[in-house]
């Protein structure tokens, strides 16, 4: 088995050779390549452990990130000054090796993306509700990961490796490995999740949840008694887990 990384800002990981999108990965992403075959390969990500294909040009070999983006986008510029023409915009969470620190500017393979917008590999973040906060207004899309595009599940797992805490990809996996489920009742506090057939929910606080969905097409605030009638009268069920981290 050989080591790759990802070489593209945002890339989707399919359940087969152009079939469908399952997940996406982002740029700086390891990951184990399983098998190459006519232009594609098969491979194990490092982050979740998902499997899935993607196009042999997507990848590339594998080297050690120095930094990872923390706020919500960011651009590679041409130069270490934010009017040069910007080469390639790159989201939360991908990671970079700095290969010089020019001002403001640090430098990568890419371009020069502003200092503020990244972190040391290291370093972690303390409020996985916070980091979520962050994809308001994004939009809604089946089995994205990035500020261009997001899921219900996506959302969640951006929350939480940001924070270092392990998370697989999909809602019901999350809904099986996260956290300790509480009894009929229990009163919900920011950081739980809410979990439905097919559907997640950060509670935010004060009857109001933090969720991406396909009802308003976005990372959006939503009082949680009103999703909960919501969700329940469009046909998709009750509440199957509520989930304490």
């Amino acid at each position: 088995m050989t080591r790759a990384r990802v070489i593209r800002p945002v890339v989707d990981l399919l359940r087969s050779p152009d079939g469908p999108r399952d997940r996406q990965l982002l740029f700086g992403d390891t990951v184990d390549v399983v098998e190459k075959t006519d232009g594609w390969i098969r491979l194990v990500a490092d982050k979740d452990g998902y499997p899935g294909w993607v196009a042999s040009d997507q990848l590339g070999p594998e080297a050690s990130a120095t930094h990872w983006i923390t706020a919500p986008a960011t651009h590679a510029y041409a130069k270490p000054d934010m009017k040069s023409p910007d080469r390639v915009s790159l989201s939360f969470g991908s990671r970079v090796q700095i290969l010089s620190e020019q001002g403001r500017f640090l430098e990568t393979e890419l371009g020069f993306i502003p200092a503020i917008h990244a972190k040391l590999t290291e370093t972690r973040l303390t409020d996985p509700v916070t980091v979520a906060e962050l994809f308001l207004g994004t939009p809604y899309l089946w089995g994205g990961n990035s500020r261009l595009g997001i899921d219900c599940s996506g959302l969640v797992q951006a929350g939480l490796l940001a924070c270092g805490i392990p998370c697989p990809g999909d809602s019901g996996d999350q809904e099986r490995e996260l956290g300790s489920a509480l009894p009929a009742g229990t009163e919900p506090k920011r950081g739980d999740l809410l979990f439905w057939k097919g559907h997640v929910a950060w509670v935010y606080g004060d009857n109001m949840l933090l969720h991406a969905n396909a009802y308003h097409m976005d990372v959006t605030f939503e009082p949680m008694d009103q999703a909960i009638t919501r969700i329940l009268e469009q046909g998709d069920g009750p509440v199957t887990a509520h989930k304490r981290l």
